[in-house]
């Protein structure tokens, strides 16, 4: 919760024109195995805003692609910058990126985690109740590397979590047992069932992810048919509290995962939730790089 409020300060000073020099002269490696828009964006000008500075990092601009491996990558690095931020398809190689940089290192996204959008998701609705305590959050769809981040956060925070996904793509099977451990401990539930309407039934906050992530491209045909029951549309809005919102971590593909109009109605927060990646990893940055 230390993230969430130093997070809402930084944004009301943002919002006041004022950027506090916290990470003056700071430099933060950004490598992208996958595009972004949000992730670089939201990194490169929130470090600037801050004083510092980002290294925008792809296949072509370093060596990894051509044989190098990550842990001489993250040795090299760790004798020029402050920070790495790596955006990646394994999460082994966050892994062994962190455990061998001597800075720290921020998962951009890998094919398992999404945590700083899982925190800013969260921010998002902490802004909105000022409380995490009694928020339900429905989760429906893929059950991807977002659905993992989620559902993680969720227990930690104490916010229960019901996930509604197909039994060939339900969040990792480790993840789901150590939530309902930390659930258990913060007093939040978490609930994974094939039915979408029941997992939106109580729901303060609806949420959904697209269905093809990068790299799953030759399985569209099948995740797209086995899915398409997991669509956010109108009518399953309909069985949620009647002032539920609706939440998206973005790039949406319109009318597939969910009704176009949907994300442009008054119940959608989805452009909430991409701005404050950028104040949330504000946050986290000088939280990691300050020391």
């Amino acid at each position: 919760m230390q993230i969430f409020r130093f997070a809402a300060r930084l944004k009301k000073n943002a919002a006041r024109g004022k950027h506090p020099n916290l990470l003056n002269k700071k430099s933060l490696a950004m490598i992208f195995e996958k595009s972004s828009t949000r992730t670089r964006v939201s990194f490169e000008t929130g470090i600037s805003q801050l004083g510092g500075h980002a290294l925008f990092l792809d296949g072509n601009d370093i060596q990894l692609k051509r044989g190098e491996t990550i842990v001489d990558t993250a040795r090299v690095l760790s004798r020029y910058v402050d920070g790495i931020m790596i955006r990646t398809f394994s999460h082994q190689n966050v892994v062994e990126l962190a455990n061998s940089a001597s800075i720290p290192v921020i998962n951009g996204l890998s094919d398992t985690f999404h945590p700083c959008q899982a925190l800013a998701d969260f921010f998002t609705i902490y802004e909105r109740e000022e409380s995490l305590s009694g928020v339900t959050l429905a989760y429906v769809g893929d059950g991807n590397n977002v659905a993992n981040s989620l559902i993680q956060c969720a227990a930690l925070l104490g916010v229960n979590i019901s996930v509604a996904c197909p039994s060939d793509y339900t969040p990792d099977a480790s993840v789901i047992e150590e939530s309902q451990r930390l659930a258990s401990a913060s007093g939040s539930s978490l609930e994974i069932t094939p039915d979408p309407h029941k997992a939106v039934k109580d729901a303060d906050y609806v949420y959904t992810d697209v269905w093809i992530s990068m790299g799953e491209e030759q399985a569209a045909a099948k995740k797209k048919k086995i899915l398409s029951k997991y669509k956010i549309t109108k009518n399953l809005l309909a069985s949620c509290k009647k002032n539920c919102m609706v939440m998206h971590c973005l790039p949406a593909h319109r009318d597939e995962e969910i009704e176009g109009d949907i994300l442009d109605s008054d119940r959608s927060i989805v452009f909430d939730q991409a701005e404050n990646r950028m104040h949330v990893q504000k946050a986290i940055m000088c939280a990691l790089m300050r020391r």
